[in-house]
């Protein structure tokens, strides 16, 4: 797991890794205002409430979510546990002037899993469009397999066993300030345009 998104100051809104215009015009600054300010830190400050004084205090994101995941009695410590942990990732799932080709080692690999690149990015924006409701697609990697998942709300791949390589949000506040109902072209603007696949490549294992 990239240990870049980790923190064990669960306090703390960890740093955007670009400015909040700079995915501009694909995804506005007013989104990011809003999308990393109000509901990125909603979750970091509501997780800080949840877990202060208990045994879950000075774990990592990561590990708070492996003992919360199907715990009747945990439900709102593991959602926004997992939901502080898929927003970081998400951010790092996105560069400015991303897309393009991806690095030799991860196109080999898409390939592989995919046939092509526009295969793979294709199984993500029919992911997108048909999960229902709030969510996330992933691109993951299965034991030697890459796959492309969906997980509703503020479920993860982390709690079956696949390791994330990229996420793309589509929770409607995600997008819908800039492309309204349009979820799949914000996919396709995303995957085009801003897409970290160098993030990913770092990821493989």
């Amino acid at each position: 797991m990239n240990s870049t998104i980790e923190t064990r100051d669960l306090h703390t809104l960890p740093p955007l890794p670009y400015s909040q215009g700079a995915l501009e015009p694909v995804i506005s600054a007013t989104t990011i205002k809003f999308h990393y300010g109000k509901h990125h830190r909603g979750y970091v400050e509501t997780l800080s409430t949840l877990v202060a004084g208990t045994e879950l205090a000075d774990l990592t994101l990561s590990r708070i979510i492996a003992e919360t995941a199907g715990r009747t009695d945990k439900v709102a410590i593991f959602n926004n546990a997992a939901q502080a942990w898929n927003h970081g990732f998400y951010w790092r799932s996105l560069r400015p002037k991303g897309g393009g080709e991806p690095p030799a080692a991860l196109k080999h690999r898409i390939e592989a899993s995919f046939a092509n690149l526009d295969a793979c990015k294709e199984a993500l924006v029919t992911a997108s469009t048909t999960q229902f409701g709030s969510g996330w697609v992933w691109l993951v990697q299965d034991a030697d397999r890459l796959k492309v998942v969906k997980t509703g709300n503020a479920e993860t791949p982390l709690v079956k066993n696949m390791k994330p390589l990229l996420t793309i949000d589509v929770w409607e506040h995600a997008y819908y300030l800039d492309y309204q109902n349009r979820r799949a072209d914000y996919v396709r603007a995303v995957l085009d345009k801003l897409i970290n696949w160098g993030f990913a490549a770092d990821g493989l294992g």
